[in-house]
């Protein structure tokens, strides 16, 4: 059972953070595109990659280029799309490609759905495909539904990760945990305690890669999970990562090689 946050250790710059987006430092919004990053979380984001020696990476499902057009100027380590593409600390892209024809097949048999429901969304992050029902959600069952016969139809080589209000077909075999472990045989997260904070279903695989090897994994808001401790919202999310920059003296960054 997750701990809460009274149980929770201060946050230390020493530690490597993972952070999930959406749910965890802002608020969820209605559809994708009304999500807002405001400029407190990114001086926060910027002042404890600097400080953590740049030890910090976001890991989210949304698409890297998504990502960089909220964050601005800021550059950070980011793994996008449940970790299928990742930019690491030296600014080097890893990408896990996605079988081109099966995607295809199911946006194409998704098209007739979307006519038919107006309040379905179908997001094209371009290795995988979201089906998101947050504006409808008496469609909850039947999205849910058809995309995992639409990922079986397509083999073995397809998945589908459910969320909040969304149902994603994705390749399998890669997800948050595999990302974490990938920047954590890097520098400069190499040799530091590991740190997941997420809130959704695809964060459970982060979750119990840092459970592994003795890692703070947090969960935000109410629900089951994997997690050792429990933040209650965004907001305390943001206080219990302030306080790693309380009276902390900032590392130095290790150069990869």
């Amino acid at each position: 059972m997750a701990q809460g946050e009274a149980a929770l250790p201060p946050a230390s710059v020493k530690w490597a953070y993972f952070l999930d987006v959406d749910g965890t430092l802002i608020d969820i919004a209605d559809t994708p595109d009304a999500a807002q990053v405001d400029a407190a979380l990114l001086d926060l984001i910027a002042r404890l990659h600097q400080a953590s020696g740049g030890a910090i990476a976001l890991v989210s499902g949304r698409a890297l280029s998504d990502l960089d057009r909220r964050l601005g100027a800021l550059r950070v380590p980011l793994a996008g799309q449940h970790g299928l593409e990742r930019r690491d600390a030296a600014g080097r892209l890893w990408i896990h490609a996605a079988p081109p024809e099966a995607k295809f097949a199911i946006k194409a048999a998704l098209a007739p759905v979307l006519e038919r429901h107006a309040g379905l969304l179908l997001e094209d992050k371009g290795l995988t495909l979201a089906l998101h029902y947050r504006l409808a959600p008496q469609l909850e069952a039947y999205a849910r539904q058809l995309m995992q016969q639409l990922a079986a139809g397509a083999g073995t080589a397809l998945q589908v990760q459910h969320g909040k209000c969304v149902a994603e077909v994705k390749p399998a075999g890669i997800d948050k945990g595999t990302a974490v472990t990938e920047y954590l045989a890097e520098s400069p997260f190499k040799g530091r305690r590991a740190v997941f904070i997420g809130d959704d279903l695809s964060d459970e695989h982060g979750f119990a890669e840092v459970n592994k090897s003795d890692g703070i994994s947090i969960k935000v808001g109410a629900g089951a999970s994997c997690a050792r401790f429990r933040l209650p919202d965004v907001a305390a999310v943001r206080r219990w990562l302030k306080g790693a920059l309380d009276h902390a003296r900032p590392i130095r960054a290790k150069r990869n090689r």
